[in-house]
C-alpha cells in the first residue's frame, strides 16, 4: 500500500520501540527452533492458545501480539509481520504524536487486548458442538487434553492416545481431532491492535485520501476503514478451511479501538481541533 506519509521523519518512541520488540522476538522464535511436530517453541509459550488447552496460560492475552509466523508456518510467512509493522510504521507516527506516547501505548495494548478477548469468546462458542458431540459418545475431555501435552514429546504418543479414544468411543475420531487441533493450535500477531490503529486513524484523520496498490484511486481514511471492517465481518462469518487468519481478532482491534476513541471524545480527553491532554 502507498498511503498516509506524516510529515515528520523521526519515528515517535512507542512506534520505534514496538517495530524493535517484534524484530527482536520473531528472532528469538526463529532461532528457539521448533517441536516435535514443527510448531514454534515459542509459540507454544507466548502464543495465545484455546481458553480450556492444557497450553493456555493467562500471559498470552498479552504476548501473542509480540508474536508472528516464522519460518515453519509456510510460504508467506515473512509477509505477516512486514504487513503489520508497515501499517504500524505509516499510521502509528502521527497517532502517537497526536496522542502521547503514553496514551497511544495504551491504546495499542487495549486494542490488542480486545482482539484477543474477541478471537477466544468467538472461537470458545464455536467449539461447543464438538465438545458436546464428544460428551454424548462419552468422550471424557480430558483425554483428548491429554493428546495435546503428549503432543509436544511424541507424535507417536499423540497418535497412540487419539487411537485409544476411537476405540474406546467407535466414531468419535474426527470430532477428537477437531478439538486436538483447537487446543493445540495458537494464535499470533499484532494484527489486532493495528486494526486499532487503523481505526484510530480513520477516525482522527478522517479525510486524509489513501492510495492502494489493489485499488489505484484515492480513498479516504473513514470509507477504508469501514470497508475493511465490513471485509472482516464478512471473512470470519464465511470462513473456509484452510483460511488461517484470525478474523474476529481484527474486529476485536477495530471495535475496541473505535469505542475508545468515542469515549475519550466524550470525556473530552483531545483539545480543540486536535491533540490529546
Amino acid at each position: 500500500m502507498n498511503m498516509y506519509t506524516d510529515s515528520s521523519s523521526r519515528l515517535p518512541l512507542v512506534v520505534k520501540n514496538l517495530l524493535i520488540i517484534n524484530g527482536l522476538m520473531l528472532l528469538l522464535k526463529i532461532a528457539m527452533g521448533t517441536d516435535q511436530l514443527g510448531r514454534s517453541i515459542l509459540d507454544n509459550w507466548l502464543g495465545l492458545h484455546a481458553i480450556g488447552s492444557p497450553d493456555f496460560k493467562p500471559w498470552q492475552v498479552v504476548t501473542h501480539m509480540f508474536m508472528h509466523a516464522g519460518p515453519s508456518s509456510g510460504q508467506g510467512w515473512f509477509m505477516h509481520i512486514a504487513s503489520n509493522m508497515f501499517a504500524l510504521f505509516m499510521f502509528g507516527g502521527p497517532i502517537e504524536r497526536l496522542m502521547g506516547p503514553k496514551r497511544f501505548f495504551n491504546y495499542y495494548m487495549l486494542c490488542g487486548l480486545g482482539a484477543a478477548a474477541l478471537q477466544l469468546a468467538v472461537s470458545t462458542a464455536e467449539v461447543q458442538p464438538t465438545i458436546a458431540q464428544l460428551q454424548s459418545l462419552g468422550v471424557d475431555i480430558e483425554a483428548v487434553k491429554g493428546v495435546v501435552a503428549a503432543s509436544h514429546i511424541s507424535p507417536d504418543e499423540a497418535n497412540l492416545l487419539l487411537n485409544q479414544i476411537e476405540n474406546n468411543h467407535p466414531g468419535s475420531v474426527e470430532a477428537a481431532q477437531n478439538l486436538f487441533w483447537h487446543y493445540a493450535g495458537v494464535m499470533v500477531g499484532a494484527s489486532g491492535a493495528i486494526f486499532g490503529i487503523l481505526v484510530a486513524f480513520g477516525m482522527l484523520f478522517p479525510n486524509v485520501e489513501l492510495m492502494l496498490i489493489f485499488l489505484p484511486i484515492p480513498i479516504k481514511a473513514k470509507y477504508f476503514v469501514v470497508l475493511y471492517g465490513l471485509f472482516e465481518l464478512f471473512s470470519g462469518i464465511n470462513q473456509k478451511a484452510g483460511d488461517n487468519v484470525a478474523h474476529y481478532a481484527h474486529l476485536g482491534g477495530l471495535i475496541f479501538g473505535f469505542f475508545l476513541i468515542r469515549y475519550w471524545k466524550k470525556k473530552g480527553v483531545f483539545w480543540g481541533s486536535g491533540g490529546f491532554r
